[in-house]
């Protein structure tokens, strides 16, 4: 398989056999990124792919492998020219070959890569003989790779369930199976533990049959650097009695996204064996309806001693989330991070393939933004505009969870959540969309931990394995 950049394909063209080149033209080839020219040999089978890659330029889409493992035909393939990196091209044959399959037949989403053998396209599920395989790119260490990869596909797979089937009980199996592979421990509070220890999960999940609990995992050596991450693991969301309209349900399966994002990136810094002294929190509840439902001008009591006025119950995300970095912030770590797929604001300021982040710390986010280049998994900063906070103002409590207004949403989210860990300077509060709208390279229409490979790379470079 042979990359063509549009500045190349004069010289692969008369590098081509004669024949091949005369396909080629026949067909109307040209490194359009992303046009692809399958050219027989002599005796009928496949000989060669040509794939476009385009001009070579800043804006470049980097995962553009990834398009090849859904439309190939069954065969092995090598990479080779100029315009492809190995690694980059391995991770999105595999991001881009990802399938949900639980609920139909379809075409398998794959296999691990393993080193320095022909590897099939996708992720998660064992591949058939008739799925495209590529082999490992020299200089490629296929086996991070593949752990990169299947800690992704864990996490779609999650976001992709429907919330019959995942709800606080199946988010908690989750971080137990991952656990069981990694040897980390998991505790769980709930019942009247959590309705004493973290009131505002409590009153969130109240209203469901299904019951809300506060997920604890650590990894790792206790002496080494703390990081901390919280994943908002709301498995339905219903609006509570400010109840959503129906079009605004559609995919609130995926408002676990955040939660996924914490396990996907968990599974990457385990398997790595970064470190680190990994603890990951996740509150998860389901936002319903019922008689024991919170209600709209309820004040709360969080973990943290502050009273919350309910402006909304449709802005649970931020309750759970409080009282989780409030469990994280009495330890003071090192770094502390939160996933949560949290406000509209966001998306309509970045749109769905834009993660916000906030952080107060200059540095810290340069870091965050290198990383996310370095993953191809970007994100932009927000401003944690501090006289915003007034807008979280309640004249009955410490402030309001929603206040009236249309104005600065993500920002306002932001300076709430940020009132429950006021000990730890280094926290980044990622609020992401979890979902891609249509199938791009690399990322297939459904499900996604955004933010998950950069927090990896940003962990991978600040506490690099070894050390």
């Amino acid at each position: 398989m042979t990359g063509v950049g549009s500045s190349d394909w004069p010289r692969i063209e008369a590098a081509l056999d004669p024949r091949e080149a005369a396909y080629a033209r026949a067909t109307g080839f040209t490194p359009k990124a992303g046009r692809i020219a399958l050219l027989p040999g002599p005796d009928g089978t496949l000989a060669r792919v040509l794939f476009g890659l385009g001009a070579a330029n800043p804006a470049r889409e980097r995962l553009l492998a990834g398009t090849l493992a859904g439309v190939l035909p069954p065969g092995t393939y090598r990479l080779e020219g100029t315009g492809f990196d190995g690694t980059e091209a391995a991770l999105a044959w595999l991001l881009g070959g990802y399938r949900f399959t639980r609920y139909r037949a379809a075409v398998p989403a794959g296999e691990a890569v393993p080193a320095g053998e022909a590897v099939p396209a996708g992720g998660s599920v064992p591949a058939g003989p008739a799925l495209p395989r590529l082999v490992a790119p020299a200089g490629v260490d296929a086996e991070a790779v593949s752990r990169v990869a299947a800690a992704v596909a864990l996490g779609r797979d999650l976001v992709n369930t429907p919330a019959n089937d995942l709800g606080p009980a199946e988010i908690e199996a989750a971080a137990r199976a991952l656990a069981e592979r990694h040897g980390a421990a998991v505790t769980v509070v709930s019942g009247d533990d959590l309705a004493r220890d973290f009131p505002l999960v409590h009153a969130v999940g109240a209203a469901s049959p299904r019951a809300p609990r506060l997920i604890d995992l650590t990894w790792g050596d206790a002496a080494a650097a703390r990081v901390t991450l919280v994943g908002k693991g709301v498995a339905f969301d219903t609006g509570g009695l400010d109840i959503k309209p129906s079009a605004g349900m559609l995919l609130m399966k995926k408002d676990m996204g955040g939660a996924a994002a914490a396990l996907a990136a968990a599974a990457m810094v385990m398997g790595a064996h970064l470190p680190v002294r990994l603890r990951v929190l996740i509150p998860a509840v389901e936002n319903s309806i019922s008689g024991a439902a919170f209600r709209p001008g309820d004040v709360l009591r969080s973990r943290a001693g502050l009273t919350v006025e309910i402006g909304n119950t449709d802005a649970e995300g931020r309750l759970i989330l409080a009282d989780a970095l409030a469990l994280a912030d009495a330890e003071a770590p090192d770094l502390l991070i939160d996933f949560a797929t949290l406000t509209g604001a966001a998306r309509v300021a970045l749109g769905p393939d834009l993660p916000a982040f906030f952080t107060e710390d200059d540095a810290l986010a340069e870091a965050v933004a290198a990383a996310g280049r370095t993953a191809f998994d970007p994100v932009w900063r927000l401003p944690l505009h501090a006289p915003y906070a007034g807008l979280l103002d309640s004249k009955i409590a410490d402030l309001n969870n929603a206040p009236g207004g249309p104005f600065a949403g993500a920002i306002t989210a932001a300076l709430f959540l940020r009132r429950f860990a006021p000990a730890t300077r280094a926290h980044v509060h990622f609020d992401l969309y979890g979902w891609n709208p249509s199938t791009k390279p690399g990322r297939p229409e459904g499900g996604e931990v955004q933010t998950a490979r950069l927090v990896y790379a940003l962990l991978a470079q600040r506490y690099p394995a070894g050390t």
